[in-house]
């Protein structure tokens, strides 16, 4: 199994958007808000998308997509991770690894200083990776979204 990463194309944002809300909908019962917010930050970053500080990487196997990470700018010096996924075809193979490595590199390459994120601690696999990739818990919160009780987190790392 190879994995390739690429940069989005026409589409891809609108196929990120609607996997997420599947699997997060399938895997965690969220609701339409989660959706929505997906589809609130897949909009701007596509209205607002500049490639000189942004990117977001899909992961293909075989042509198809498997997975996407999106770095996008929160400031001169502090870069945000966004919209990480991984289909559960591909889970386990380090395909999260894999793009969660690359959004780290774009980031460090266009000169951000740091690189932040928001996530909830109920996705394990992924805090997993965070932690591994030398991101730290900086913050907890619980709060109803999504049509459930949880506790939000803010990671962040130095590049």
């Amino acid at each position: 199994m190879t994995v390739t990463l690429r940069t989005h194309r026409i589409g891809d944002v609108g196929w990120v958007i609607h996997r997420h809300a599947i699997l997060y909908a399938q895997d965690y019962g969220w609701n339409g808000e989660f959706e929505a917010m997906v589809a609130g930050i897949g909009a701007q970053f596509i209205r607002d998308f500049d490639p000189a500080r942004e990117v977001c990487w899909i992961a293909e196997i075989d042509g198809r997509i498997v997975g996407s990470a999106f770095v996008v700018r929160q400031d001169d010096e502090v870069a945000k991770l966004r919209l990480v996924y991984v289909e559960p075809s591909a889970r386990g193979q380090g395909v999260g690894r894999q793009l969660v490595r690359a959004a780290i590199g774009f980031a460090r390459e266009k000169g951000y200083r740091r690189m932040t994120l928001w996530t909830n601690d109920i996705l394990h696999a992924a805090r997993r990776i965070y932690e591994t990739e030398g991101f730290s818990l900086v913050a907890e919160e619980r709060h109803h979204s999504f049509g459930v009780d949880l506790v939000g987190q803010n990671w962040e790392r130095g590049l």
